[in-house]
């Protein structure tokens, strides 16, 4: 396996107020030098998303307004992790903003990125489990919808066409796997 290629120069070319678009110059191991951009992670720890499970057979979805495809979608609950706070901490308390339930036990399933090639971001995906009723309040422009779903019933929900967000459906499969590995 080739060297990571080094970085020569990065450079700040366009930001707003969630992005932050980065140019860099690449040397691979070969003397080949590339230009690239990226899509550069903000200045907090990455992002967490929440399989909040209810009991062993059920977890708790949420609908809300997506506004990169314009629609109302159902999935898991995520956020940011804000500076100073560990993606178990914010796990916790992205839960109890969208969910209006806190968790006992957290574990941490996986890390997994979306673009690899162009987004320099993670997500870290946490099972939450032993709810307790707390709600904090969030920085959602309205009230989510709270949908107890079956996690056997996961095609159903796909089929629907009100869950495609990736990382969802991704965390979901991995939950239900998680759980058939588990000695009951």
């Amino acid at each position: 396996m080739a060297d990571t290629p080094t970085i020569l120069n990065k450079t700040t070319i366009a930001t707003s107020r969630l992005f932050r678009i980065e140019s860099l110059d690449i040397q691979f191991s070969n003397g080949e030098q590339r230009n690239y951009e990226r899509l550069a992670r903000g200045a907090t720890g990455g992002a967490v998303l929440i399989v909040p499970m209810l009991d062993i057979e059920t977890v708790l979805l949420i609908r809300e307004y997506s506004a990169g495809v314009h629609r109302y979608e159902v999935g898991l609950p995520k956020g940011k992790i804000d500076a100073n706070e560990s993606f178990l901490d914010a796990a916790n308390r992205e839960l109890k903003e969208e969910v209006g339930f806190g968790a006992r036990k957290l574990h941490h399933l996986s890390s997994f990125s979306i673009a690899p090639s162009y987004l320099e971001h993670t997500t870290e995906i946490i099972i939450a489990q032993d709810l307790y009723a707390e709600k904090l309040p969030g920085d959602e422009p309205e009230a989510l919808d709270v949908i107890p779903w079956k996690l056997s019933n996961i095609n159903e929900l796909l089929a629907s066409g009100e869950c495609t967000e990736a990382r969802s459906i991704a965390a979901l499969f991995m939950t239900l796997e998680y759980f058939k590995a588990q000695p009951f």
